[in-house]
């Protein structure tokens, strides 16, 4: 049952998982306007989540919990893998060698924010679809 339910949410936790990555890499952007030879960077979102999917968690990709009681389930928490970042390539170079485009990282960020907002209202509501079905009537 629980191998089943892991499967249900496997494509929303990879996808929440990514969108939060994505987020930081976007503000680390964002933070670094103005940073001489500071390189914009990304991840592809689609491939990356493609990619999450089939191969889901390593055995050893993630960090080991601790169980305080023996009727605990085992669980493992995922460490943040190694994501490909690609780099940003400008459309108007600037003369410190910095790649960062303000419009289009606040566009980026203002889209991811709203994609991830998405994500747990759909995530929300197949949990309490579950939760409904599971309640007598």
């Amino acid at each position: 049952m629980i191998d089943q339910l892991e499967a249900a949410f496997n494509y929303h936790q990879q996808a929440l998982g990514l969108r939060q990555q994505r987020h930081q890499i976007l503000a680390s952007n964002i933070a670094n306007a103005d940073t001489p030879n500071y390189k914009a960077r990304d991840i592809d979102f689609a491939s990356e989540l493609k990619r999450a999917v089939e191969h889901g968690r390593s055995p050893g990709g993630g960090l080991s919990l601790a169980r305080t009681s023996e009727r605990h389930l085992e669980g493992q928490a995922m460490a943040t893998p190694g994501r490909e970042l690609l780099y940003r390539i400008p459309d108007q170079p600037s003369l410190d060698g910095n790649t960062v485009d303000m419009d289009r990282e606040r566009t980026q960020f203002a889209d991811n924010a709203v994609r991830y907002q998405a994500a747990l209202t759909i995530m929300n509501r197949r949990i309490q679809g579950l939760k409904n079905a599971m309640q007598p009537e």
